[in-house]
């Protein structure tokens, strides 16, 4: 009887280990706003102290190269969201409520990362920043999430946080969207633990007006911008937290980014990058990039491998075993490459080498990466407060930088390289050819 009463929990374990090992795994994607790319501890801030977020770069991987998909707030997010450049999209210029109309939004058509994983059977939701439509078709929980707690625009445009339809919370204090947002988060994962989720957690912060939830009001060295950072670190430890509580730490994939460069005149720092928010330039694009996965991604890494959000998409259906052209029925193409293998240091081979870039007023590209080369197509748009707009007129003249060198892309050496010039002009031409022969989507307006 012993016997088999033994058998029968050797058994019963043996079930639960292979349940565990064939559940797909949870996705965590958190997104900060406007967050410089030294405004971490592990990318160099002298001051604001990010014990949480340090600690996750070193339960996992640390990306150095690591792009958004815009250098703007509303482009960004359909390009994470899509995996695709965000002209494919229908995006022309500017953001929802800024160049752009309040009501314009990503299409219908588009296909999302929550409508892929709501597809293989994933449990979706939103809870954060939205930013890429207010019209009832353009809302998130008709983008593929199942769970949308939301504030439609910047919390410098709107004080209102929405769940699907109706306004939640009226006349929101900025000080505490951090906390809405968080509190929502752990509702969801607490509601949906025993079966797989994915949460898009794109936070307010710190996008400008900067002002402290006041049980972080004054503690940071770095004043009211660093009180808000360290909130956001915080809040993160406490979500982590839960993760182990619920025996979900393993089953988790967790992604910390930013949505582009920090806001110019604002405190957030940039450094060692040139130009901010709305800049081609490194500082517009090039932001804080952390993935960890216990046991799947190595401890401990960095890599300088030039990868962008847009990659995130293939990723992360690679890494939850998901086959991505069994989804891809709507348009737009995905731009964005699968990196899981750099990720998880199987494969020194990264399959991505190149990435254009925009200015967040224009979608005509403005600079092209290809390896440790960049090149402006014409160097009046490497200057940090460049607008395409009211640019001079004349002959495009290229400027070109090393950016293993000259990360600050400080020096044009296109008259020492001529032939690296016409290299990249050449390949950048091709992949604008592409994209204006492309199908593209239309963004909705009213």
């Amino acid at each position: 009887m012993k016997t088999l009463f033994t058998l029968a929990l050797a058994l019963g374990s043996l079930q639960l280990a292979l349940a565990e090992s064939t559940r797909k795994p949870n996705v965590i994607l958190i997104m900060a706003d406007d967050l410089g790319y030294q405004d971490l501890g592990c990318y160099g801030h002298p001051s604001i102290k990010t014990p949480v977020f340090d600690q996750l770069a070193k339960d996992g991987i640390r990306l150095s190269n690591f792009h958004s998909g815009a250098s703007v707030c509303t482009p960004s997010r359909m390009a994470l969201l899509t995996g695709a450049y965000p002209v494919r999209c229908g995006w022309t210029q500017g953001v929802a409520g800024y160049l752009m109309g309040n009501k314009d939004g990503l299409s219908p058509d588009a296909l999302t990362m929550a409508e892929i994983f709501r597809a293989e059977g994933y449990t979706t939701g939103i809870s954060g920043k939205w930013h890429i439509g207010q019209l009832p078709e353009t809302r998130p929980h008709r983008q593929g999430f199942d769970s949308a707690f939301y504030c439609p625009m910047s919390n410098n445009q709107l004080k209102e946080i929405w769940r699907d339809d109706e306004i939640a919370i009226n006349s929101v204090d900025n000080r505490h969207f951090t906390e809405h947002f968080h509190t929502e988060a752990l509702r969801f994962i607490r509601a949906n633990h025993e079966k797989p989720f994915f949460l898009y957690l794109p936070h307010t912060a710190p996008h400008f007006p900067v002002e402290a939830h006041p049980d972080w009001k004054g503690k940071s060295k770095f004043g009211e911008y660093g009180d808000v950072v360290e909130e956001l670190d915080a809040r993160t430890g406490e979500m982590l937290k839960l993760l182990e509580e619920l025996k979900l730490k393993e089953h988790t994939i967790v992604i910390f980014t930013s949505d582009n460069g920090a806001q110019g005149g604002e405190k957030a720092s940039n450094l060692p990058l040139r130009g901010n928010k709305w800049s081609p330039l490194e500082g517009g694009t090039r932001v804080p990039g952390i993935i960890s996965w216990p046991g799947k991604i190595p401890p401990n890494q960095t890599s300088d491998a030039l990868t962008a959000a847009i990659d995130l998409l293939p990723t992360l259906c690679r890494a939850a075993g998901i086959d991505l052209t069994q989804h891809t029925r709507k348009a737009p193409i995905i731009d964005g490459v699968d990196v899981w293998d750099t990720l998880t240091a199987k494969s020194t081979q990264h399959p991505r080498s190149e990435l254009l870039h925009w200015h967040g007023k224009s979608a005509q590209p403005q600079a092209f990466t290809l390896g440790d080369w960049k090149l402006f197509l014409d160097q009046r748009d490497a200057l940090t407060k460049a607008d395409p707009a009211k640019k001079p007129q004349g002959p495009m003249i290229p400027a070109l930088y090393n950016l293993r060198e000259d990360i600050a892309e400080s020096k044009d050496l296109s008259q020492a390289f001529p032939e690296k010039v016409k290299e990249l002009q050449q390949r950048a031409n091709e992949l604008m050819q592409e994209l204006d022969a492309s199908e593209k989507l239309k963004i909705v307006t009213p």
